[in-house]
């Protein structure tokens, strides 16, 4: 009976026991059917991302060219190495050895390499060598993807005004970022695939996003920037100056042929320059002018009809005190014309200017030529400058704001307020870029000379062109700007720079000289600014050389006959832009 009873309940168990694995037998089974079934798609779009990555790709961005279409910036395929953490064998020492080849900082390397992501960057946008190197040690989970990037031919030629774009293909600097949503292609996504030991399934490089970005046609010429990059050089090394600007502008269009800085910056490797470097400080930074504001006062002396040329000022013989000041001239004098305060650059005879005419109309003339407004020129950065209100002006503002003292200015300004009266009067907005092209070359969007406004009427612009060439003439402070061949029209600066506890600084000058030729037919006009130099400070000493080799070389390659000799006309082909 018990051995009856021991089989009944071993049966039992064994009977429970089977049900329940019966049980979970039919659960995985009903699971796998299920997932068999119904959850493919789920499963292989989950093993997938395993072995996939997206990735973000542009269409290329557009080329730069200059005003006769050389390329000043465009892109190129380069490679970029990135890494698959879970697929490298040996992290420490592969971390050492790109660290070392890559000149990268081997902690944070290794720090992103421990992260637990499965797609990490190494370095982006590699050099050639450093492509060849890593490739040649073969390290498990380290790949090799494609990529656009950016690159500038003629290296520092112009690259303040170009600036430059970031790895990611967003513009940073210059025309570059001002434009970027031109330039910038159609944003586009791409998946790469590697099997289970990083190695490629498909090809590396991302593919062509349908739109790439619009072309630029800029106002400069290489040839131009080249003249005017190398003499500005050489004239801020001679004088042993901390940097130096020039502008090339046509006057009756605004439009710019060249805007030189040096030092010279590598927009291909700006990372490697100090920052202050990457600016575009024609357009960015402003100063005191100087003696090239007297010609401005004798515009508004003019214009007001209270003054003519020949208008006559005592210049108290070097001299002047106003209340607890005292100005002084270079040179002393006595009585001085209108014409000859200019042409001699006399402080005390421009104050007295001021003192007749009275602050409110030279305020008016000063706007009138833009100072203290922004140009609008398509160069990000732009400055204002500062001129004070007329209402604010002390006796003494309002003397040595005649002479270029308690104003600042920027040379973008300068230029073109000087190539206003240079184009009868009218001023004109400046520019750096005269199209839109899509890849095809097709314009989309031009860009024509727009007048601002009349700052002075075109019988005084014609009188200030006569005062204004007088000071190229024996004995004119701006003597040694001279040109072979063509008349030229222009004014000195030398301007004190100011200190940070205010008055201004010892031994530190701003030394410039702007003018334009010819002056009959004008065709271009020239500023040239040198900080700081050393040698010397007076503009016409200074700057004044460097303006006459500029504008002599620009009109001989420009094809503009000189005065008396209609058929000589001169090709300079040796200063062809390389870069």
């Amino acid at each position: 009976m018990r051995a009856k009873q021991k089989k009944n309940s071993a049966a039992f168990r064994i009977a429970v026991i089977g049900g329940v694995f019966g049980f979970f037998m039919a659960v995985i089974a009903v699971r796998a059917v299920y997932i068999q079934a119904f959850c493919n798609e789920i499963l292989s779009e989950k093993a997938a991302n395993q072995y996939k990555k997206l990735m973000i790709s542009r269409g290329k961005r557009g080329t730069i060219f200059d005003r006769n279409y050389k390329e000043m910036a465009i892109t190129v395929d380069v490679a970029s190495i990135a890494a698959y953490p879970g697929q490298m064998e040996g992290m420490p020492q592969i971390a050492k050895a790109l660290a070392k080849e890559l000149q990268i900082n081997r902690k944070e390397l290794s720090q992103k390499l421990s992260s637990g992501k499965t797609f990490v960057w190494v370095k982006r946008q590699t050099t050639p060598k450093e492509t060849t190197n890593i490739k040649d040690l073969q390290f498990s989970g380290i790949d090799f993807i494609s990529e656009d990037g950016r690159f500038y031919p003629s290296k520092t030629l112009a690259a303040q005004v170009l600036g430059f774009s970031g790895i990611d293909g967003h513009g940073l600097e210059g025309v570059e970022f001002f434009y970027d949503r031109y330039l910038q292609g159609e944003k586009g996504e791409f998946k790469i695939v590697r099997d289970a030991l990083g190695r490629g399934l498909n090809d590396r490089k991302s593919p062509e996003v349908e739109n790439g970005g619009k072309n630029l046609i800029l106002t400069l010429d290489s040839n131009i920037q080249y003249i005017a990059e190398r003499t500005l050089q050489e004239a801020v090394d001679s004088y042993l100056g901390e940097s130096g600007t020039a502008i090339v502008m046509v006057p009756k269009t605004g439009a710019v042929l060249a805007m030189a800085h040096y030092p010279f910056v590598n927009p291909n490797a700006f990372r490697s320059y100090n920052r202050e470097t990457w600016r575009n400080r024609a357009v960015a930074d402003s100063f005191e002018p100087g003696s090239t504001m007297k010609i401005f006062t004798a515009a508004a002396a003019i214009e007001s009809g209270e003054c003519t040329p020949s208008s006559v000022f005592f210049a108290e013989n070097g001299e002047y005190r106003i209340g607890k000041h005292v100005i002084h001239d270079v040179h002393p004098h006595g009585w001085l014309t209108l014409a000859e305060i200019v042409k001699y650059s006399s402080n005390i005879g421009a104050a007295k200017v001021s003192q007749m005419i009275g602050p409110e109309t030279l305020h008016k003339t000063l706007s009138g030529f833009g100072f203290g407004e922004k140009t609008q020129i398509d160069c990000p950065g732009e400055v204002m400058g500062n001129v004070p209100p007329f209402q604010r002006w002390a006796k003494i503002d309002s003397a040595v704001i005649a002479f270029g003292q308690g104003i600042s200015v920027s040379a973008i300004q300068l230029i073109s307020a000087v190539s206003a009266i240079a184009n009868d009067g009218i001023l004109m907005k400046p520019y750096m870029v005269q199209g839109i092209t899509d890849k095809n070359g097709r314009i989309l969007v031009g860009f024509a000379p727009k007048k601002v406004r009349r700052a002075i009427s075109k019988e005084t612009a014609s009188t200030l062109k006569t005062i204004m060439a007088a000071v190229i003439e024996k004995g004119g402070t701006g003597a040694g700007a001279a040109l072979d061949g063509y008349s030229v029209s222009g004014k000195t600066g030398t301007a004190q720079k100011a200190d940070k506890k205010g008055g201004y600084a010892k031994g530190r000058y701003l030394s410039s000289f702007v003018g334009f030729a010819p002056v009959e037919n004008t065709e271009i006009a020239v500023l040239v600014i040198i900080d700081e130099p050393k040698k010397a400070y007076y503009g016409g000493t200074v700057a004044g050389p460097a303006f006459k080799k500029i504008a002599q070389e620009t009109l001989s390659y420009l094809n503009i006959p000189p005065a008396g000799n209609p058929d000589q006309i001169t090709v300079q082909l040796k200063h062809e832009a390389t870069g």
